[in-house]
């Protein structure tokens, strides 16, 4: 294998909706050059940084119907039980969840968690709060997606961040979806959170690292000793 193969295979390529982005930073680069210099510098590192947000890495997702995976890529900023947003349809009562916060450093690809079809769909508007604070849970901007899966439903909420402003959702009402499968971005800094139904128990801890489609965030049952993956 060439040299250049190589670092093909080893970067991450750019998700398509970050093409408009990188392309404006481009230009500002540019403009900044024709300026002055030292400004033009400081835009090419603002587009390097922003071809590095919006990479969209492949990853290796263990596909048991007992393993809950995480959506996100970033830190767990809680693990415990909280009463889930009305529009998800899962009672009032409060219910395990694992929210994990994304930085401006994080890949913002959102995944599926668990194998199963999408039953519901449903924006809200809202603030735009730092997406670590707890009540951005209830008072952001988010979208939010229930999922029906052979362990149960499951409930998977994007939240917008202090400086996001816009929340991005691939999949759609009806639709399959795969563990580890694609559905959706959020820009720039945000959050999501897990609902998960009676039966699963969280295995992270907060403050934990989290890899979107990887790390096992939750299981339903006890776990064999080997786990298939797939790579998506």
């Amino acid at each position: 294998m060439s040299v250049v193969n190589s670092l093909r295979r080893s970067i991450a390529p750019v998700h398509p909706e970050g093409y408009p982005f990188v392309a404006g930073f481009a230009v500002a680069t540019l403009v900044l050059w024709w300026l002055w210099s030292p400004l033009g510098w400081l835009g090419l590192i603002a587009t390097v940084w922003c071809v590095y947000f919006f990479r969209d890495p492949a990853r290796v997702t263990p596909v048991r119907d007992d393993l809950v995976v995480a959506p996100a890529d970033g830190a767990v900023s809680f693990a415990g039980f909280a009463a889930p947003p009305p529009e998800l349809g899962l009672g009032m009562a409060p219910l395990q969840r694992v929210s994990i916060f994304m930085s401006v450093f994080d890949c913002h690809v959102n995944r599926a968690p668990v194998e199963g079809r999408v039953e519901r769909i449903v924006y809200h508007p809202g603030l735009f709060l730092n997406a670590d604070l707890d009540k951005a849970s209830e008072d952001n901007e988010r979208n939010s997606i229930v999922i029906g899966a052979a362990a149960g439903r499951f409930g998977v909420v994007q939240v917008a961040g202090l400086i996001a402003r816009r929340i991005v959702c691939f999949t759609r009402e009806g639709a399959h979806v795969s563990a580890g499968e694609r559905i959706g971005l959020i820009r720039f800094g945000s959050r999501v959170d897990v609902y998960l139904p009676p039966n699963a128990q969280i295995v992270v801890g907060v403050d934990s690292r989290a890899v979107a489609g990887e790390t096992v965030i939750a299981e339903i049952s006890a776990a064999p000793a080997t786990r298939p993956f797939q790579r998506s």
